[in-house]
């Protein structure tokens, strides 16, 4: 990289912080202030941040589209598209209607403040930005040649400090900046290959065909899968977060809808300059690190440094609000709720979640080099715990007694996560019965519901 591609960086970084430092927490805002930004956000907002925070996997992306060409999009494209339709048609209006800040805020009116606790348990380990503190890293080896920890470290303190000040508007209004970035380096990226490379024909001469199958040589079993992974959008902290925060019902019903096509054109683009990569860097160790490896290939400076602005853009979306849901679910859904701390102590227990959130990240990296392999754990676990008694506690007639909810989130969760780690102590290193972890878990969720779930006026007046 040039002085004028690290320019730009830093230009990046000094506007990302001024438009994130424009709204400051009090210490006695409300929760609803801190959390939700008081229920204001507009259609724009509201695109711009779920679609930048929904794709900050960028790497994870860029490393599937290597490896497995265009099932990138069957695979990390249209189950996602499906479930997000499935969340804006069912429980989108009924989320904003509900008032609630939080997912376990509607746990606990749902069931109680017990179940509450263990779904905020699950929320806080799936939204602790694990994956994307291992791609800001991986960013800073290839693009300043820092070593891991020095990315993960730099990177995950400028996606945070402005949070740490401004909460939800803070998050958003860098969101807004964040997401325009991440559009026009892919789409420069892109265009700069097809005049230079080829379309096409050129890929097909240089990629091996399967990448070009609908499974890129995966089985069907492993496709299906992700299918059933998606369903964790049913259970998405960013969407609720999202529909709880917007303006009125209808920014939270069409902005999901505006931002699935926002998804499918960034999918284009994403799966795209991936095949590229193979065709340009087919001897490449670490694919996680594809789309900067090709840019670091075919850009000149400026460009590439605009590129750079393109992934870390993406990135650093993700992470500063993941970390804030966690935050959140830290203080305002564990501590506050367990200890019965007074709600004006918000900002001050979400600060410190904050940090909780940003130590608690690095831990997986110790474990895990591949950021498919932290996605695929953390939905393989936390689905099964949390989407019965999520998603019934909107939809339907019918409603768990409270302690069965309980002990529907705790046993499925512990389940899934046995059978998760019962691969480490088969000679094979295969799981039970070669099921994946996701089954087991989700089977005895719906059992427990099947079994025990009643009307829901029965159970009001049982509670009364």
């Amino acid at each position: 990289m040039h002085f004028v591609d690290y320019s730009l960086i830093v230009l990046y970084l000094v506007l990302l912080l001024i438009l994130g430092s424009l709204d400051k927490l009090k210490k006695n805002s409300s929760a609803g202030e801190i959390i939700i930004g008081g229920r204001a956000l507009t259609l724009p907002g509201f695109v711009a941040s779920l679609v930048s925070t929904w794709y900050g996997g960028i790497l994870g992306v860029g490393e599937y589209s290597f490896r497995y060409g265009l099932s990138n999009w069957l695979v990390f494209g249209v189950p996602y598209y499906l479930a997000a339709i499935l969340f804006a048609v069912f429980l989108a209006k009924k989320a904003r209607k509900s008032e609630a800040f939080t997912i376990p805020d509607r746990l606990a009116s749902t069931y109680d403040n017990k179940t509450a606790v263990a779904g905020s348990v699950v929320i806080f380990l799936m939204t602790v930005p694990a994956a994307y503190v291992l791609m800001i890293g991986i960013l800073g080896q290839y693009l300043f040649g820092w070593p891991l920890w020095g990315g993960v470290l730099a990177g995950t303190l400028f996606s945070i400090v402005y949070v740490y000040t401004g909460g939800f508007k803070s998050v958003v209004r860098t969101d807004l900046f964040q997401f325009v970035l991440m559009f026009i380096g892919f789409i420069m990226l892109l265009v700069i290959l097809y005049f230079n490379y080829g379309g096409f024909s050129f890929l097909s001469k240089n990629v091996p065909h399967t990448l070009f199958t609908w499974n890129g040589g995966n089985s069907g079993w492993y496709i299906a899968l992700w299918y059933v992974i998606a369903l964790a959008t049913l259970i998405e902290p960013a969407f609720y977060q999202r529909c709880y925060a917007a303006k009125n019902v209808k920014v939270a019903r069409n902005g999901i809808f505006i931002s699935i096509i926002f998804w499918m054109i960034f999918d284009f683009l994403t799966t795209a300059c991936g095949l590229y990569a193979r065709a340009i860097l087919p001897n490449l160790q670490n694919p996680v690190a594809s789309y900067p490896a090709l840019a670091i290939r075919v850009l000149p400076a400026g460009l590439l440094g605009l590129f750079a602005l393109s992934l870390l853009a993406t990135v650093m979306s993700t992470i500063d609000s993941y970390s804030f849901i966690a935050a959140s679910t830290f203080s305002r859904d564990i501590v506050m709720r367990i200890f019965k701390i007074d709600e004006h102590q918000t900002a001050f227990y979400t600060r410190l979640g904050l940090v909780v959130t940003t130590v608690l990240a690095v831990i997986p990296i110790l474990f895990f080099k591949s950021v498919v392999d932290i996605w695929h754990v953390l939905g393989s676990v936390g689905t099964p715990a949390l989407l019965v008694p999520v998603f019934f506690s909107f939809v339907g007639k019918k409603r768990l007694p409270s302690r069965i909810a309980f002990l529907s989130i705790i046993i499925s969760g512990s389940l899934s996560l046995i059978w998760y780690l019962s691969q480490f102590y088969t000679v094979d290193s295969s799981y039970w019965f070669k099921i994946e972890p996701i089954f087991p878990g989700l089977a005895i969720s719906i059992v427990l519901f099947l079994l025990f779930s009643k009307n829901k006026e029965k159970l009001s007046v049982a509670k009364k």
